[in-house]
């Protein structure tokens, strides 16, 4: 027996704070639970869609716009490596806390502090380097706090609630870029303003998710601490797991795909399309992905939790993702990309709401909830991180964003095809 089967054979999985949920949440939990994920994503999205390129561009005054392509996508790249190690680590240590205020309060607390400090810093910061750093620090940030908001969905949450509980994490991703957007560039002047604003908004949200009851796990159902066991535990195997390790790599394509889709395009208005408002046209193109984000999100995951179907609408939620990509890739014009922007809405919305659910059910050990969807979440977020900078190798190989779109499509459909591997969720 090794000392992560050890670990586990010391708790409970059916008792306890490993019991599974059954009671549903009320309105007031989903609002709460709703609201901080809105100034999650604003705190996080903006900066990733305006302020932080832009801020690079300001620094670096390039010769020619793919060098602060590159340098953005480098700047991401390295905030992804980060996310590698601060969401299974947080999740794993989470999963041991014995804090009277429960197991995720005290982490999403810490996280939300450490993101909004990293942004009021970011905001001062007229160096690439320390750009880097603070942004890397407020990654790391957005990454204690979500692991432990994500398992709050296993901790309390019933199968039969997850697709709908889900949507209200992702539903608020669409509102908080465009509200993010709106106030960064309407209600706020300049990059410190923009970033304080981002980073008392995220405090101030997350209060009231935090004056929930998180049930505090109790001394005698945690799992000995060990730096062995705590990275032994990282390691799932996909054999043993199959379904874990197809939902696993089915969001890592599909979150790579959307990544492609959506994190260049400010640079493909303003160089690609030569747009002279292209500030203005991504608020319109966001709002429109806002819109459809929202309705798939919540009336999707709703109809999958009443359906028990989870695979096939995470399966055609990435067909439509790949629709839109070839689209953008194939049609380059404005109009085409309000298009290609409602229907990747539509995908992305339902991918974000459904597939959560059907993580929660593939995870192998309710002792180690948060550690194991810490993991997940790499999937979700190192892609988002990554693809800028693959995206802006693909611009520098080609001189177009052509190749991006394509290779957003393929992965996408990556994606499509190895949810239809899954075997024990409908």
């Amino acid at each position: 027996m090794t000392d992560v089967d050890a670990e586990r054979s010391e708790v409970a999985p059916t008792t306890g704070a490993f019991a599974e949920p059954v009671r549903k949440v009320g309105a007031g939990w989903i609002a709460a639970f709703a609201t901080a994920w809105f100034g999650i994503w604003m705190a996080q999205l903006a900066p990733v869609q305006l302020l932080l390129p832009a801020q690079i561009d300001a620094v670096l005054h390039p010769e020619h716009w793919t060098d602060s392509v590159l340098a953005f996508g480098v700047v991401s790249g390295i905030a992804a490596v980060a996310t590698i190690i601060a969401y299974p680590l947080t999740g794993a240590l989470s999963d041991r806390t014995t804090s009277r205020f429960g197991r995720r309060r005290p982490w999403i607390a810490v996280g939300a502090v450490l993101f909004a400090i990293s942004l009021v810093a970011l905001g001062f910061q007229h160096d690439i380097l320390a750009i880097g750093a603070c942004w890397v620090a407020a990654t790391i940030g957005f990454c204690v706090m979500t692991a432990a908001l994500t398992a709050t969905i296993s901790d309390q949450v019933p199968v039969d609630q997850r697709g709908f509980v889900s949507g209200w994490m992702s539903a608020p991703q669409a509102v908080g870029i465009i509200v993010g957007l709106v106030v960064v560039t309407m209600l706020v002047t300049g990059q410190e303003a923009g970033y304080a604003v981002l980073a008392v908004a995220l405090v101030v949200l997350a209060l009231p998710f935090l004056a929930r009851p998180d049930r505090p796990l109790a001394v005698a159902e945690r799992a000995r601490v060990t730096a062995r066991g705590i990275l032994g535990s990282l390691w799932i195997s996909p054999r043993q797991y199959p379904d874990f390790g197809w939902t696993l790599l089915s969001r890592i394509l599909v979150s790579v795909g959307n990544a492609l889709g959506t994190s260049l395009l400010l640079y493909f208005l303003m160089f690609q399309l030569d747009d002279a408002h292209a500030e203005d046209d991504l608020l319109v193109l966001t709002a429109i992905y806002m819109v459809f984000v929202i309705i798939a999100s919540l009336v999707l995951g709703r109809l999958s939790d009443r359906t028990g179907r989870r695979r096939a609408f995470v399966l055609v939620a990435s067909v439509l993702q790949a629709v839109a990509a070839l689209l953008l890739a194939f049609v380059p014009d404005l109009t085409a990309a309000m298009v290609a922007a409602g229907i990747l809405g539509l995908g992305y919305g339902c991918f974000l709401s459904v597939d959560q659910a059907l993580a929660t059910q593939v995870l192998p050990d309710p002792a180690a909830r948060g550690k194991d969807l810490g993991i997940m979440n790499i999937a979700t977020a190192v892609p988002q991180a990554l693809g800028p900078l693959i995206g802006a190798a693909a611009v520098l190989m080609t001189g177009s964003f052509t190749l991006v779109f394509v290779l957003s499509a393929l992965c996408a459909l990556g994606g499509a095809a190895a949810v239809a591997k899954v075997r024990g969720v409908r």
